[in-house]
C-alpha cells in the first residue's frame, strides 16, 4: 500500500508540472505573416537543430494544386541557411494518411506551414496519419512553426476557419491542429487593423486565450513558456483581464514574455516585472 501511494503521489506531481496550454515537448514559432525578420528564421532553424537539420516545408494554405522546387516560399529558408529542406503538399486526405506521404517527417526535426487559408489544411490533413505526423516531431523534441494561415492552425480553436471567406470569424471550420490547447490564434492583426476582431470569439467562448500576432512578429514557445520576437506586437485576449477602464486585449512587445498556463505576462528589465495598465477584472464587470 505504502508503495502504491508513492507511486501515485509521483504521477500526481509529475502530472501537474506537466503543460497545461503548450506542447509536453518540443517548441513552436507561431508567426502573424509577412514574415522577413531573420531573427525569427534563425530562431526556427536554431530550435530544428542547425542549418542541416531537416525541415520539411508545407504549402498547403496556399491553394493550389501542385508546388514544386521552385516554390518562392523555399528561396526565403535556403537565404538563411536552411540546407535540408522537403516540400510536402496534397490537397487529398487520403493520400495525406499513407505511410509514404508521412515518410518525410518522421525524419524531420522541424515543420513549416506556409500562409494562405487554414481550413485548407484541416481539408488536407485533419484526421490523418500525416497530422499524426506532425505531432510526432513535437514529441521528439522538435520544432513546429507557421505563418498566417499556419499560425492560426496551431491553437484548438480555428480563427477564422471559414470556406466562403477570411472575415467570419467562428465559420464552418472550427478545429485546428491543437498545439495550445484553449487557444485561439489570429494574425496580422494591426496591419490588418483586426485588432477587435477576437474579443468575439473569447466572448463567445470564454474558455480561450485569444492570442493576436502582427505581420513579421512570432510568438515562440516552450511548455507554457512564450516569447515575443520580431518587429511589432503580439494582442492577448483574456475574459478574466482587462486595461483601463474596460479594454479587453493588452500588447506584448518583442522580449516580453507570457506564461500561457497562469496568463501572466512579464517585460525584461532588472528585474522581470508585470506588464503595466494590466488587471484582474472579468469583461464586463464593474470596477
Amino acid at each position: 500500500m505504502i508503495s502504491l501511494l508513492g507511486t501515485s503521489t509521483i504521477e500526481a506531481q509529475q502530472a501537474a508540472s506537466l503543460p497545461k496550454v503548450g506542447p509536453e515537448r518540443g517548441s513552436l514559432v507561431i508567426v502573424g505573416g509577412a514574415m522577413r525578420s531573420a531573427e525569427i528564421y534563425e530562431r526556427f532553424i536554431d530550435l530544428a537543430g542547425g542549418p542541416d537539420a531537416h525541415i520539411v516545408l508545407v504549402p498547403t494554405a496556399g491553394g493550389a494544386e501542385e508546388y514544386d522546387e521552385f516554390y518562392q516560399g523555399m528561396n526565403a529558408w535556403r537565404d538563411h541557411g536552411a540546407r535540408n529542406l522537403t516540400l510536402l503538399h496534397t490537397t487529398d486526405p487520403a493520400e495525406a494518411d499513407t505511410d509514404a506521404f508521412v515518410e518525410p517527417l518522421k525524419r524531420a526535426a522541424g515543420v513549416f506551414f506556409f500562409g494562405g487559408r487554414q481550413w485548407r489544411l484541416v481539408d488536407a490533413y485533419g484526421g490523418t496519419k500525416a497530422e499524426q505526423a506532425f505531432q510526432e516531431v513535437l514529441d521528439r523534441g522538435g520544432v513546429i512553426g507557421g505563418s498566417s494561415a499556419g499560425a492560426s492552425i496551431q491553437g484548438s480553436f480555428l480563427v477564422r476557419g471559414d470556406t466562403r471567406t477570411n472575415t467570419i470569424m467562428m465559420g464552418d471550420h472550427q478545429r485546428g491542429f491543437g498545439y495550445l490547447r484553449d487557444v485561439g490564434i489570429d494574425q496580422h492583426v494591426l496591419m490588418r487593423n483586426r485588432q477587435f476582431d477576437l474579443i468575439e470569439v473569447i466572448e463567445t467562448h470564454p474558455e480561450l486565450l485569444g492570442i493576436g500576432i502582427d505581420e513579421d512578429t512570432a510568438l515562440v514557445v516552450q511548455g507554457d513558456q512564450a516569447q515575443v520576437i520580431g518587429k511589432s506586437f503580439v494582442l492577448v485576449y483574456d475574459n478574466q483581464v482587462t486595461t483601463g477602464e474596460n479594454g479587453k486585449f493588452y500588447f506584448l512587445a518583442p522580449g516580453d514574455r507570457l506564461n500561457l498556463a497562469t496568463r501572466e505576462s512579464t517585460r525584461p528589465s532588472m528585474i522581470q516585472s508585470p506588464i503595466q495598465g494590466v488587471q484582474k477584472k472579468r469583461w464586463g464587470s464593474g470596477s
